[in-house]
């Protein structure tokens, strides 16, 4: 699913537009104790309760694509009988009606999400009557022939809220707060089935996080038998490996600096695109090429990216650079630049050092104060050792 896509579902989590026919939860307390269970029409809870689930719907439907939400298929094992897309499918087709299914569900999100405190888990199902659409891209409600039949979990924490002193307005007095259970925005999540230009794809699921950095591979694979992808932070490490591995001796200054210029350049270039920026094996490579990369160098690429990254891995450019600040860290000094100023960096050797070369040009400011270059001549005192 692509932005535009998973903004269509979301503007269903509203008063007018919402196409959800049933709610379904389950309170867990921290010994994995089912404590209460929830089964009702969705239209039949109060206003104020509305709003507060739509809250977490779009929050499980929030974040960055390739970050926090991430796009997964089931291998072809698990779309046969007994497979983990097949009980999605026989969830989804009962529309929660059956508490066979439904306690068979939770049981596995139980035995199978590691957290150590109370939570609740949110099911839903939902029909849309996607709209067409004309040539011009306005919808025509009257001109829909199909319809988006899917569920949405939500898995959230459920702390304590905090001691403190409250007013009373009844008694006119300012006392203890008493404190309550508090269920809180959505840790996981999940939509099944995706909604893949604008119709129903029953071969994949789109899987929420709250933290980028721990998509919990073991709940992804017990749950759904898909494959975790290496999150945001293990692509940027990837990359960065695979271009010091690729480069060896030859991982100069300028070259990993032309790397991410024509990387920022490429992401600069999609940005109109609803689709997030995806670099394959091939792609890097090719960007590795028109960079400079020697031949040589790339005799191993193939085997070196899969030993890396994986065998049949993608990396979104967004993970693995920065369009808004390039980072220069040494030691002891950390510059941070506009990647379209970064050319003003330069290295050189001065007093037979490596140094880092910056322009002391236009308004220069020490902690706020207003300084001046100097005579213009360049020695080692105005530069950064490398």
């Amino acid at each position: 699913m692509n932005k535009k896509e998973i903004s269509e579902i979301k503007k269903q989590f509203s008063p007018n537009n919402c196409a959800i026919t049933r709610i379904c939860g389950c309170y867990v307390d921290g010994e994995k104790n089912k404590k209460t269970e929830l089964k009702e029409a969705f239209l039949s809870l109060s206003e104020e309760e509305m709003f507060k689930y739509f809250e977490i719907f779009k929050k499980t439907l929030s974040g960055t694509i390739g970050k926090n939400l991430i796009n997964m298929e089931f291998p072809l094992e698990q779309e046969k009988e007994g497979g983990t897309q097949e009980f999605l499918m026989k969830l989804r087709g009962s529309k929660l009606q059956d508490n066979t299914i439904l306690e068979e569900f939770y049981d596995k999100i139980i035995e199978n999400y590691d957290y150590g405190e109370n939570y609740y888990i949110i099911l839903i199902h939902a029909v849309y009557d996607i709209p067409g659409k004309s040539s011009d891209g306005q919808e025509m409600f009257d001109a829909s022939d199909e319809i988006y039949d899917h569920i949405l979990c939500s898995i959230c924490p459920v702390n304590l809220s905090k001691a403190g002193l409250c007013y009373n307005a009844e008694t006119n007095n300012i006392e203890d707060r008493i404190r309550d259970w508090i269920v809180e925005m959505p840790d996981l999540g999940f939509l099944f089935p995706v909604f893949n230009d604008r119709s129903t794809d029953i071969h994949g699921l789109l899987y929420y996080s709250k933290n980028a950095e721990q998509l919990r591979s073991t709940f992804v694979d017990e749950m759904f038998g898909c494959t975790t992808p290496l999150s945001a932070g293990g692509q940027r490490d990837s990359f960065n490996a695979l271009v010091e591995e690729t480069l060896g001796e030859d991982c100069a200054y300028d070259t990993v600096m032309n790397i991410h210029e024509k990387l920022n350049e490429w992401v600069e270039s999609q940005k109109d695109s609803p689709d997030p920026a995806v670099l394959t094996k091939p792609e890097v490579k090719r960007l590795f090429e028109e960079c400079g990369v020697e031949d040589e160098k790339l005799e191993t690429f193939d085997q070196t990216y899969e030993a890396i990254a994986g065998e049949n891995a993608s990396l979104m450019a967004n993970n693995i650079t920065n369009t808004r600040r390039t980072e220069i860290k040494t030691p002891d000094v950390v510059i941070h630049v506009d990647p379209d100023r970064a050319a003003l960096i330069e290295t050189q050797i001065i007093d037979g050092r490596k140094c880092i070369v910056i322009p002391m040009e236009g308004d220069v400011e020490i902690n706020g104060i207003h300084v001046s270059s100097g005579s213009g001549e360049t020695t080692a005192s105005d530069t950064e050792e490398f």
